[in-house]
């Protein structure tokens, strides 16, 4: 390590502004993104230069802020916390962008739809769709909660059986046992009972139908379901009533409204332009953007057996609830045929015949779109309002094969644009492409008339396959090459991130990205592949996103064949991720989009490094090339998470194998439509108990506002200790804590003082000399965590964000039942940190987490001070390093000063989130470095950014 000049003993300690170490509430300390601090060190300082030039910095001793106990009502103290301003300073490019983002978030600039008759009710009657229900339901006239149920405890085991219970056979014997339902009180005495009462006496979303459809005189059935009632069914529940969106918007993030927002679907520019267009034929109409998603999955492990489900939404639902399977945002539209046509010999005719079949059944299924969308359908909303509803075909959700197999197009061609195959791996400015021209592909579809001889030909010159009436070719206002959105999961994850880490591993060798892997510091973020990254198989979306999150700090100074430099790697890999993220923020403006395109741009323009290492010929990707539309579909739709194919894939456990699960496996498609329908009715039942019980209370109309941008959370800490008595010793030897009396001493010494009393290095360590700990024990906690706030108030779970763990190894009896010891690095507040700079943090490893005894607190603090409830003892890092001009990352190394582990006492409330540091590894990873001990032998690090999309804005 790095050894400093020694102190100077007269020294004064440095002055800080604002209440260093105090106690903040998580607005206040909002976390920053990065600063220029190029004039502090240049990019050419070695770290012993580094030292050296900030070595003043190094030597402080923080001053100290009671806890909010002892100024509880003091509204003085209070007042002087909230005025503190960090030191201003010229933010960057980016940052303005950001601030805009934050600042807005609440409160955008808004800009509504000229027309005050778009989305608003006809009739000025409301009929709560909870009402609805009660009258439809037998038996409503009495008062019983329940009915058709008898009691809630009847209701409660109907419940638990169809929701959460065995198989019907186990449940059958379960009530049929002698004097069971008798002594329950129960309505039924096996799973048929129970069956029949679902099915005759509760009403529900709409039952499927079955439906033959021939295709070259071969008859298919398809499931199906009426997706007028489907949307009305979506549009009126009453979960979603406060929540929906009528008419569109635009939001801006200034006053002069030069930068636009995107976030949800409303705000996109196809809503505000499909309204325009539907105005001028019927105006005060309430448009309902369909989104539609379709994808085969596998429903058993063994057998190939396959389910082919076509989901359906609505834009009108924030993204926020759609995401969730358990909202039930999503319906299950249909069940398409599984059929691989393994009969017909001949492979063109079988991929038509299979493409016919496909846009037959689907285009059955979205036939009344086509008259409802022109003409309007009444609709009630959650609350009871009627709407004249005009639902039309927004946009269509799935993986590349869908994408193809929806919009007629060959494979690799792109399913949006014209570009020539050859032409799929250039960059924007280098592709000849246009939009597809749709009213030429509809002119060629209207060939059908002429011949099968001249239909074909008519096709092939539009750029399509020879399908006949394509399912969009009717509907209104569709453009199925516009509709077709960006898929992060398998255009992203899947697609280029996996492509990655190919190259990587031919580039760099397997065994050294392995070894890398391996030696990485633990993180509440970061997954261990212990065994590597390069032998892994049939990795999922999720593993794909873990990777992701170290993927370009262990390539850093990683040796390439011929000795060839890294820079052009670097910096390839470095605008795929930066692009990764950025197409993944919740909420984008005019001005990220620019900085999501220059991230692809960057990989562009150092893209050829893979073909000067031998790796790769060309780039002739479709899904590389998608991702020049990303931006557009971005303005059109609003963000990804409207339309990611990672929620339907959740779809696929509940309402397909979960479903197949249920039947005998023997005409399983009817039995799996029957098991849904009495699913959701439970469902629905559920939300009119609930509601019966809760009253008609009213509440508020949530107004739409961009998505949370200010990483709200809540820092938490157990109860109880983890340890309730740790000697001191143990806390030197086992939690490495090695000046941690010291330090408490220190800390206790400087509490004593007077406000605002100036007192020498030399002093301090004098009056710390005299401070004698009443105790031999203390109670130590070895983790604490951040969790989530439900800021919108739609119910979500709390969930844990981030976490920061300080806790010795435990031996076991089996070197496999063993735990490693963890000591989590941190960002650590020193009071002075602003909401959009990395000015006012450092980073320390937290070594010990602990409270002082409570009678103890008296003897060793003047009545005027009291010190927070829970402190940690951290080692501290230097100040971060300005980005790398390559891989843009940012280096920290351990504070040495004589000899000796720079360490203080800090209050728990400072530390802000965890850090994860990439270790330098050099051209080869020392094999004597392993993740546990990685943090105290490694000289150097590199503070990563991609942990999550918090650390993304913040040091990027």
């Amino acid at each position: 390590m790095d050894i400093g000049d020694a102190p100077d003993p007269n020294q004064l300690p440095l002055d800080f502004e604002g209440d260093f170490f105090g106690t903040y509430a998580e607005d206040e300390l909002e976390w920053p993104a990065e600063f220029d601090d190029g004039e502090a060190m240049g990019d050419a300082l070695t770290d012993e230069e580094h030292l050296d030039d900030d070595g003043a910095h190094d030597e402080w001793e923080p001053p100290l802020v009671p806890s909010d106990n002892a100024h509880e009502g003091d509204d003085e103290h209070n007042d002087a916390q909230d005025q503190h301003t960090p030191d201003a300073q010229e933010p960057d490019p980016h940052h303005r962008v950001e601030q805009r983002l934050r600042d807005h978030e609440q409160v955008p600039i808004v800009v509504h739809y000229p027309d005050q008759r778009a989305g608003q009710p006809i009739n000025p009657t409301k009929q709560l769709s909870n009402a609805t229900y009660h009258a439809q339901l037998n038996g409503s006239g009495t008062d019983n909660i329940y009915a058709p149920f008898t009691s809630k405890l009847d209701w409660e085991m109907a419940r638990w059986a169809k929701l959460r219970g065995p198989s019907s056979t186990a449940f059958s014997e379960l009530v049929s046992i002698e004097g069971l339902s008798d002594t329950l009180g129960l309505s039924f005495k096996n799973s048929r009972e129970l069956n029949k009462i679902i099915d005759n006496e509760l009403p529900g979303r709409p039952k499927f139908k079955r439906e033959q459809i021939v295709i070259a005189d071969e008859a298919f059935d398809v499931y199906y379901r009426d997706i007028i009632e489907c949307i009305a069914a979506l549009f009126g529940d009453p979960n979603f009533a406060d929540f929906l969106v009528f008419v569109p918007e635009r939001h801006h993030a200034d006053e002069d409204e030069t930068v636009r927002l995107y976030h949800e679907m409303h705000t996109g520019k196809w809503w505000w332009n499909t309204q325009k267009s539907l105005d001028r034929e019927n105006p005060g109409a309430t448009i309902i953007p369909v989104i539609i998603s379709s994808d085969k999955t596998q429903v058993t492990l063994f057998r190939n057996k396959t389910a082919y489900p076509v989901y359906m939404t609505i834009g009108n639902i924030p993204k926020e609830i759609r995401r969730k399977p358990l909202r039930q945002a999503h319906v299950l539209l249909a069940y398409l045929p599984t059929t691989r046509l393994e009969h017909v010999t001949n492979k063109a005719s079988r991929r038509r015949m299979l493409a016919n079949l496909y846009h037959a059944c689907v285009g059955r299924v979205l036939a009344p779109l086509a008259a409802a969308g022109i003409n309007g359908v009444n609709m009630r909303s959650g609350n009871g309002a009627m709407h004249r509803c005009h639902p039309l075909f927004a946009c269509f959700v799935g993986d590349y094969p869908e994408q193809v197999l929806a919009t007629g197009v060959k494979t690799m061609q792109c399913p949006n644009c014209d570009v020539p195959s050859d032409e799929l791996g250039l960059a924007a400015g280098a592709a000849n492409y246009q939009p597809r021209n749709l009213d030429a592909v509809l002119d060629a579809l209207s060939a059908l008339d002429e011949g099968g001889l001249a239909f074909v030909r008519a096709c092939t010159e539009a750029g399509i396959k020879p399908i006949i009436h394509p399912y969009w070719e009717g509907l209104p206002f569709v453009n199925i090459f516009e509709s077709i959105t960006p898929d992060v999961l398998h255009q992203l994850y899947q697609g280029l991130v996996k492509h990655l880490l190919a190259w990587l591993s031919e580039a760099c060798g397997s065994a050294e990205i392995d070894a890398r892997c391996r030696r990485l510091p633990p993180n509440h973020h970061i997954r261990h592949f212990m065994k590597g990254i390069t032998t892994l198989s049939r990795l999922s979306g999720t593993e794909h996103s873990q990777i992701c999150h170290f993927l370009l700090g262990i390539i850093i100074d990683i040796k390439l064949p011929n000795n060839m430099s890294s820079s052009r790697l670097l910096c390839a890999v470095r605008g795929l991720m930066d692009f990764l993220y950025l197409a993944q923020y919740l909420c984008h403006s005019s001005e990220t989009l620019t900085f999501l395109d220059a991230a692809l741009d960057l990989f562009h323009d150092n893209k050829e490094i893979f073909v000067d290492l031998g790796i790769r010929n060309s780039f002739n990707l479709p899904k590389l090339h998608f991702a020049l539309h990303y931006a557009h579909t971005i303005r059109m739709y609003g963000t990804t998470d409207n339309y990611n194919t990672e929620y339907t894939e959740h779809l696929h456990i509940d309402l397909a194998k979960d479903a197949y699960r249920s039947t005998n496996h023997k005409n399983e498609f009817a039995q799996m439509t029957t098991w849904l329908e009495r699913r959701e009715k439970n469902f629905r039942h559920e939300k009119y108990v609930q509601w019966r019980l809760a009253g008609t209370a009213h509440h508020p109309h949530h107004h739409p506002r961009p998505p949370e941008m200010s990483f709200c959370r809540t820092q938490t800490m157990t109860k109880h200790p983890s340890v309730k008595a740790v000697t001191m010793d143990k806390i030197v030897n086992e939690y490495g804590a090695t000046y941690f009396r010291k330090s408490l001493t220190r800390y206790i010494a400087k509490a004593s003082l007077p406000i605002n009393t100036a007192i020498t290095p030399r002093q301090l360590e004098d009056r710390a000399g005299d401070v004698y700990l009443p105790f031999q024990t203390l109670p130590v906690f070895h983790k604490v965590k951040w969790v989530s706030v439900d800021v919108r108030g739609q119910g979500n779970p709390q969930v844990t964000l981030d976490s920061v763990h300080a806790r010795p190894g435990r031996s076991r009896p089996f070197t496999s039942d063993s735990v490693s010891s963890q000591f989590n690095t941190a960002f650590i507040n020193d009071g002075t940190g602003g909401p959009l700079s990395i000015k006012g943090y450092r980073i320390g490893q937290v070594r010990v987490m602990f409270s002082i005894p409570p009678k103890a607190l008296s003897t060793l603090f003047p009545p005027t001070f009291w010190p927070p409830k829970h402190l940690a003892y951290v080692e501290w890092f230097t100040a971060l390093h300005a980005p790398d001009r390559n891989h843009g990352l940012r280096k920290v190394s351990r504070v040495i000063k004589n000899g000796e582990r720079l360490a203080s006492i800090i209050p728990i409330s400072n530390i802000h989130r965890s850090a994860h540091l990439i270790p330098h590894f050099g051209p080869n990873a020392p094999r004597e470095w392993s993740s546990a001990n990685v943090l105290d032998e490694c000289r150097t690090f590199f503070v990563n950014p991609y942990l999550d999309r918090h650390s993304f804005v913040t040091l990027r």
